[in-house]
């Protein structure tokens, strides 16, 4: 082993080090270690920044402004809501949902896929009266095995596809996938219906995150502007200054029995007026004290004035306020929205609200006024957990956003066009047909995605023009000294999928990507069985909330704990081993 091949091989493990303890976001460590290979010599100065235009990087972009296309139509709603009834029994409800998550997820970006069935989910299990922890980890499980049949169904489908086309002078095309990602979807989802949901832990069964933090009784006050305050003739605001003193929101100012508009925050406040708060009783106490103010009585009724909304949301990861406050966002100053509750792992946060650092996976219940509030989770980059109301005419925008979209994978399925050209093509019809606005497009690109491939590529290529990969695979191929190619096979695959549950699916299928083929080159077998086994092992991340971002949106509303997802996660990953490799060796022939 080289000098080089031990500071890049150092290089790497570092990196895959900083990924896997998530104290750094995980775009921010690739981009270092993509400056700290120049550094070291491992990747040449022209090559520092090719990555950002590599072929991978256009289609992902392009396939996540599609999705926002898609959902916006409502396409994906109207096709659920047709088939929805939550009178079904469980198993039913579950395989339904996750026959249509799946196929969903083939064509769009699964987080997208499940935000767009989530809330459907959730309605349907407070009609069923049963906890939406036994069908959204399921939900989950089935959006990612869906991922798997189709070139752009998931990230790492499109790395390898694009690797074999550096690698080898052509490209995987739309649907090679297919053949075995149907059959190891087909399995999954079998599994989550008859057995998957049942190695739920009972005791998450009995808990509601949602309907635990909407109670808010006991938490929500009026109180009257007594004639002696010395708050009289000043604008509710001044009292920013005692609401974090003692840890109460002001939810807004009521005259004459008629909430004003927004939150009333600039206006002067009034004899007899009614301040509405919110916090933990001794809290608004002791504000009560502070403030001049007299109590009239506790109240949940006032708080959803005709001006007003609530909205319960939840933080994926990559979030604008993942890992902030709604103090550090200003959240209530500057677009009048109050944070109401937390509810984390299925316990309500109740302490300094606006002071608590947000994580992925938390449930918020925001209230704003009634038209702003979805324009401020958009720009907080929350999903909604209420269905959203559509109107006639989204019905016309939905079927159009349909049949651009499938025109155009046609078109590259056909060979008529090359695949980023069509969905360019696609995304410019939506622009110009309104179905994603101007002002969502650099929005609806998940930029932390971009910024790790980008940064990966190069590290990954100088993996396997250093000849490390190579040493990988001898190392491998040593190691397994003795068994068939077919029991290799089956230990990558193993190995992919175990980094994939710690590190993001992108950059395990970049590093894994040249071993695999390098393998195959020892073995003397079909790059392409390899090749293939390591977009199948890549993708299944279900061994921990961690491995996928689905898995983290599905943590608070489902009331989960880190240790629930091996449960099912484990077997489900131990039958996409046992089907997808026969399945692999069939299509795809050693």
């Amino acid at each position: 082993m080289t000098n080089d091949q031990i500071l890049l091989f150092s290089l790497i493990l570092l990196i895959l080090g900083f990924l896997v303890w998530g104290r750094f976001r995980y775009d921010l460590v690739a981009f270092s270690g993509l400056i700290l290979a120049y550094l070291i010599g491992a990747v040449p100065a022209n090559e520092v920044f090719s990555g950002f235009g590599h072929p991978a990087v256009a289609i992902i972009a392009l396939v996540l402004i599609v999705s926002r296309g898609l959902s916006r139509s409502g396409a994906i709603e109207l096709l659920a809501r047709r088939v929805l009834d939550s009178s079904r029994g469980v198993q039913a409800h579950i395989g339904i949902m996750a026959s249509i998550a799946a196929a969903l997820s083939s064509f769009m970006n699964n987080v997208a896929a499940l935000a767009l069935l989530m809330p459907l989910d959730l309605q349907a299990s407070r009609h069923a009266k049963r906890s939406p922890a036994e069908t959204l980890m399921p939900l989950s499980f089935a959006s990612i095995l869906g991922g798997m049949v189709t070139l752009i169904g998931t990230p790492p489908n499109i790395v390898i596809a694009t690797f074999r086309n550096d690698a080898l002078g052509a490209p995987f095309s739309m649907f090679d996938f297919a053949p075995v990602g149907l059959v190891i979807a087909a399995a999954g989802i079998l599994f989550v219906v008859f057995v998957g949901h049942r190695l739920i832990p009972p005791e998450r069964l009995k808990h509601d995150s949602g309907r635990e933090l909407a109670n808010l009784e006991d938490y929500v006050a009026e109180l009257r502007v007594a004639e002696s305050s010395q708050l009289i003739g000043n604008a509710l605001k001044t009292l920013d200054r005692l609401e974090q003193q003692y840890d109460v929101n002001v939810l807004g100012l009521i005259r004459r029995g008629k909430r004003l508009p927004g939150l009333g925050r600039d206006e002067p406040v009034r004899k007899s007026d009614l301040i509405v708060v919110e916090g933990r009783p001794e809290a608004i106490d002791q504000f009560i004290g502070a403030a001049g103010l007299t109590f009239t009585r506790g109240t949940q009724g006032d708080i959803k004035a005709s001006t007003m909304s609530l909205a319960e949301v939840v933080v994926p990861q990559g979030a604008k306020i993942a890992g902030r406050s709604t103090q550090d966002l200003r959240l209530l100053y500057r677009h009048d929205v109050a944070l109401l509750g937390i509810s984390r792992r299925g316990a309500r946060v109740q302490d300094r609200l606006r002071q608590t650092k947000i994580k992925p996976g938390d449930i918020l219940l925001l209230l704003g006024p009634e038209k702003q509030l979805p324009d401020v989770v958009e720009w907080l980059g929350c999903l909604m957990l209420a269905e959203r109301g559509l109107e006639v005419t989204q019905r016309r925008q939905a079927w159009v956003a349909i049949g651009v979209f499938s025109t155009a994978i046609a078109a590259a399925a056909l060979g008529w066009i090359y695949l980023p050209l069509a969905l360019a093509a696609a995304v410019v019809v939506y622009i110009l047909l309104n179905i994603v606005p101007p002002s969502q497009v650099y929005d609806s690109i998940e930029w932390s995605v971009i910024v790790l491939l980008g940064a990966m590529i190069p590290i990954g290529a100088a993996l396997e023009t250093s000849g490390g990969s190579v040493l990988i695979a001898n190392a491998l191929v040593d190691w397994t000294e003795g068994l068939s190619a077919v029991a290799v096979l089956a230990i990558l695959m193993i190995i992919t999928m175990t980094l994939s549950d710690v590190l993001n699916n992108v950059a395990t299928a970049l590093v894994a990507a040249p071993v695999a083929l390098a393998v195959a080159e020892r073995l003397q077998a079909n790059p392409d069985t390899f090749l293939m086994a390591v977009a199948v092992a890549a993708s299944c991340a279900f061994l921990t909330p961690i491995g996928h971002k689905n898995n983290i949106i599905i943590m608070g509303p489902g009331g989960y704990r880190f240790g629930d997802y091996w449960r099912m996660g484990l077997p489900l990953e131990l039958l996409v081993v046992a089907v997808g490799v026969p399945v692999i060796l069939f299509v795809w022939p050693l």
